[in-house]
């Protein structure tokens, strides 16, 4: 049962929903630590022991041949590669608008300065698997990297008992044109990403979603490799009036209550009546869904209907959970929007229910978790290019500025700076000093 909380009872509730960010047990960080290490020594061998471990399968090749990828993706139904094929565009049109150009700019006599934009050379993308097949995932990750121009994309993915990773993973991977495809996960993938393994080469910048341990993994690699984010469980916030409809808010907080026990899917509203109904909707919705244990457990751990004073404090709270994904199901979705400091992702309206954006609309799934959409962005075309200073100092321009160079080094002790910039106009008098 999804708990009822009154707005001043609400301190208990956000406490145990803030506090499932991003953090691993001690037991999870050291299994994690080793296998990487381990990774590191020994390469292939070790990266194969654990898959052979976790996933009960030794995939020989590790990569997957590009025989493979044309035959999973010439089993996909017409109708299934119909709708990956448009969710594709609909991502792809989306990220191309993020594109960035390089600039220059130049002062008149001749000196230029600006900023190079160039994509990182090598990323690697992470894309579970076990039990369930996520080539949403795969499109999330791949495209903005695409538009960005990233040169070589690497995919890993567990396999599956026949040795390679999901076939719709396979599929959508041959349908974006990707060949470097290998059949591993878990924290061993995140260490052939970040180290090299034969086959799979050591890349620049590791993105997309896992377990626990590879979460763990990446955040113990960044530094040697980039990340895109360290992601916990996922959550909604349904902010609502009296003019949501009860049924259909109780089914976007189940969407999201079934991806993991410690899901978060909240609920909150200055309606007290509302709040009732949503939860004797949502009790009536988890009959005979397939994952009902895992949604009863989220919803009640992590779950709540939040009733408030008013809307000013149904918003003010739904800032202070910085929420991942966020639904505005009120009279005035947009003019509440303005209001909102903290989310990944908004959806406007009643019609715009979460899995639109997981699945279909274009802007991307991979979100900033546990909070941290206060200070952390949506995957996207950024997340793949670096920007890279240029500067083109003229005679006159460096002549005129030179004293005031040479004054702020030694205001910081570094008289070698200085010099570097007076020996271009000053070289007798300096030969004097030496």
């Amino acid at each position: 049962m999804i708990p009822l909380v009154d707005y001043e009872n609400r301190a208990e509730k956000l406490r145990a929903i803030l506090g499932r960010s991003a953090s691993f047990s001690d037991e999870v960080d050291a299994a994690a630590r080793e296998i990487l290490g381990d990774v590191q020594q020994r390469g292939a061998e070790a990266m194969l022991d654990y898959t052979e471990r976790f996933d009960d399968v030794r995939p020989d090749p590790l990569k997957v041949s590009q025989a493979a990828l044309d035959e999973a993706a010439g089993a996909l139904s017409d109708d299934l590669r119909a709708v990956i094929e448009e969710a594709a565009a609909n991502v792809r049109r989306f990220h191309q608008k993020q594109t960035r150009e390089s600039w220059f700019t130049d002062d008149g006599d001749g000196t230029v300065l600006g900023q190079r934009v160039a994509p990182v050379e090598r990323a690697g993308l992470y894309v579970p698997g076990g039990t369930a097949a996520y080539p949403s995932s795969l499109l999330m990750t791949a495209i903005p990297a695409q538009v960005a121009g990233v040169r070589e994309i690497h995919l890993v993915s567990p396999p599956q008992p026949d040795g390679h990773p999901h076939p719709h993973v396979l599929a959508t991977a041959a349908l974006l044109g990707l060949e470097n495809v290998y059949a591993v996960g878990g924290a061993q993938a995140v260490g052939a990403l970040a180290f090299g393994a034969e086959p799979v080469p050591a890349v620049d910048k590791i993105v997309g979603p896992g377990n626990a341990y590879v979460a763990a993994a990446k955040r113990q690699v960044f530094g040697r490799v980039d990340i895109d984010s360290v992601a916990g469980p996922s959550e909604i916030v349904v902010l609502a009036d009296d003019s949501a409809r009860p049924d259909w808010v109780a089914a976007d907080l189940l969407s999201q209550a079934e991806h993991d026990g410690r899901a978060s899917a909240v609920l909150v509203t200055p309606h007290r009546p509302l709040a009732k109904a949503v939860r004797e909707a949502v009790e009536e919705q988890i009959v005979g869904l397939p994952r009902r244990e895992i949604v009863a457990q989220a919803l009640a751990d992590y779950g709540a209907c939040v009733t408030t004073p008013s809307l000013e404090e149904a918003v003010a709270l739904t800032n202070e959970l910085a929420p991942e994904h966020l639904e505005i199901q009120t009279r005035e979705p947009w003019n509440v929007m303005t209001k909102i400091r903290h989310a990944g992702a908004i959806f406007l309206g009643a019609h715009s229910s979460e899995p639109a954006g997981d699945y279909f609309a274009g802007p991307n799934h991979v979100l900033p978790t546990g909070g941290t959409a206060r200070y952390a962005s949506a995957l996207g075309t950024d997340d793949f290019l670096r920007t890279q200073s240029v500067i083109s100092y003229s005679e006159k321009k460096m002549r005129r500025d030179a004293p005031q160079i040479a004054a702020f080094a030694r205001a910081e002790e570094l008289e070698a700076h200085a010099r570097a910039v007076e020996r271009r106009f000053k070289k007798k008098m300096l030969q004097k000093k030496d």
